[in-house]
């Protein structure tokens, strides 16, 4: 699958955050059921690569790839677990060269224009634009679009149900990530349908596009 095509599955990509590799599957299934099927699960605690892992083996219908990866280890960690794909925060070339190597469609983040040309020279067209609403909202997205028609970004941090359409209606932007998705308190009571509802209503934003 290329990145645009993974892009293209969903306009809402779930972030999720695991304290619990147990939660995974339930959690994964009910996203899956509200029509979102690509999960992004960020490495920020232990139980992240082992729910991916079971995510991977027992949801077949999920797409799901690794999130906040910064080291090359990380990218290694991230495939052997089974993601189907890889989304840094930022980039280096050490990083960029490690995900372009592991074959797995990559979302290296950027957070500006110089940022996103430097990874245009690889031949890098598609992008997380990270921290959205911090890094200039929707508005910079727009302004970028006329002078790099050729890059598509998934804008994430700080993007809310009711914002999230701001970024959608723009050329550039196929999908957009989000935590509103995935509350703490409804993982922690395994309010499922409450999730299956969210992602419901996210799935609803806009139509995916076929390539």
């Amino acid at each position: 699958m290329r990145t645009l095509d993974l892009m293209n599955l969903a306009p809402v990509v779930p972030v999720v955050v695991l304290d619990d590799a147990g939660s995974a599957v339930p959690l994964a299934r009910a996203l899956v059921a509200g029509g979102l099927p690509v999960i992004e699960v960020t490495l920020r605690t232990e139980a992240a690569l082992e729910g991916i892992r079971r995510i991977a083996a027992e949801v077949p219908d999920a797409v799901v790839g690794a999130g906040t990866v910064v080291t090359p280890g990380q990218v290694k960690e991230a495939a052997g677990a089974g993601s189907r794909f890889l989304v840094s925060p930022g980039c280096t070339d050490t990083l960029r060269a490690a995900m372009a190597d592991s074959g797995l469609p990559f979302l290296p983040g950027v957070s500006t224009a110089s940022e996103a040309m430097a990874l245009l020279e690889h031949g890098v067209t598609e992008l997380k634009f990270f921290p959205a609403k911090a890094a200039g909202g929707a508005p910079y997205l727009k302004a970028l679009s006329a002078p790099l028609p050729g890059l598509s970004f998934c804008p994430t941090g700080g993007i809310t149900l009711d914002s999230a359409p701001d970024f959608l209606v723009l050329p550039n932007v196929p999908c957009v990530g989000g935590t509103w998705l995935t509350p703490a308190d409804a993982v922690a009571a395994g309010d499922w349908t409450r999730i299956e509802r969210l992602a419901a209503q996210a799935a609803s934003l806009a139509a995916p596009v076929t390539a």
